[in-house]
């Protein structure tokens, strides 16, 4: 009887060490809110191969770059992209004082609430009208306008904080990355001064791992005190061809992967895949209407069309939301 009382201790003691090691294993899993399948797998793969030492494929790890666009890889970017609300607000609030502004193009746009045609425009001349409307700012003030506006904005269809429409797939990437000896940049033709302020509570990457585009800055003394001061011009894109020069000029290493989700981003993923060893370059397909948004070719925020072809055919990872990932924002439910 003792013996089988003993059998049976053990017997039971096995089964929850097996519990809790499958239970621990199941917690530690990467990625968990990816579903199984050829592009996880692709990820797993590619990061195995380049961080074991016996692979010929390894990669140091100080050259374990990755690069991320941020507007539609790493958040949302519909119906405009985010930093257009915040310009459209802070150009309004300046008109007063730049009433040469009432003939230009895109001024016209933004008082008729004109999304479409502001959509069109793109990133460039806006951002111009934005750097003349903050002119003479303290780089300061501006971060703090910056952190004002995302902690109280609301995106106007998922009534959600803009930071709030993160992809929590990107975030876990970001996470399994960084976990396996990657240093995350940001590459977006977005203004890097309106991506600093957030970038580390969102993503983890810190201010000076953010390339975007530029606008001038000027040193000054105030009362004494040394800042620097924002000028009315920009000082370089980094949008379509500006991406691989902005990852040379601030990185100075090629990428051995890189992140996109839209034309926008086609060069920096032929100039990573350019280099030699192996590399991984992955495109975001916007791909669910029902948890986000639809939208590729014909789109004028994020068109995905040349990029989408060519990573047809070359066999880059396309990653369909609807298909891949189990949820899309940090607060949805998993399916």
């Amino acid at each position: 009887m003792n013996a089988l009382r003993f059998a049976a201790q053990q017997l039971f003691a096995a089964l929850c060490i097996a519990l809790v090691v499958i239970a621990a294993a199941h917690a530690a899993e990467p990625l968990p809110c990816w579903n199984n399948g050829p592009n996880k797998q692709a990820i797993f793969k590619f990061v195995a191969e380049v961080t074991d030492k016996r692979s010929p494929n390894y990669v140091a790890p100080a050259e374990r770059v990755a690069t991320f666009d941020n507007d539609g890889t790493l958040w949302s970017e519909q119906p405009l992209y985010f930093q257009f609300p915040f310009m459209i607000e802070q150009v309004k609030a300046a008109a007063p004082e730049h009433p040469e502004w009432k003939d230009n193009p895109v001024f016209k746009a933004l008082i008729a609430h004109d999304d479409a045609a502001l959509a069109e425009l793109g990133h460039k001349p806006l951002i111009e009208l934005l750097v003349q409307a903050n002119s003479g700012m303290t780089t300061e003030a501006y971060d703090k306008t910056i952190r004002d506006w995302l902690a109280t904005t609301r995106h106007p269809q998922t009534k959600r904080l803009y930071t709030e429409m993160v992809y929590k797939p990107m975030q876990e990437l970001l996470s399994y990355l960084r976990a396996n000896g990657f240093k995350t940049f940001i590459v977006s033709g977005g203004s890097v001064e309106f991506m600093r302020p957030w970038s580390e509570a969102a993503y983890g990457i810190p201010p000076e791992q953010v390339i975007g585009t530029l606008s001038d800055v000027k040193f000054d003394m105030q009362d004494g005190h040394p800042v620097l001061i924002r000028e009315s011009k920009i000082d370089f894109v980094d949008d379509g061809p500006g991406k691989p020069a902005g990852i040379y000029r601030a990185i100075g290493r090629r990428p051995v992967a890189a992140f996109g989700n839209s034309d926008g981003d086609l060069e920096m993923l032929q100039y990573t895949m350019a280099g030699s060893g192996k590399r991984l370059t992955v495109l975001v397909h916007h791909d669910d209407a029902e948890r986000e948004f639809a939208y590729d070719r014909e789109s004028k925020v994020g068109k995905l069309d040349k990029a989408l072809d060519e990573a047809r055919t070359k066999q880059w990872v396309v990653i369909s939301m609807k298909n891949d990932w189990k949820c899309i924002y940090p607060d949805q439910t998993k399916k």
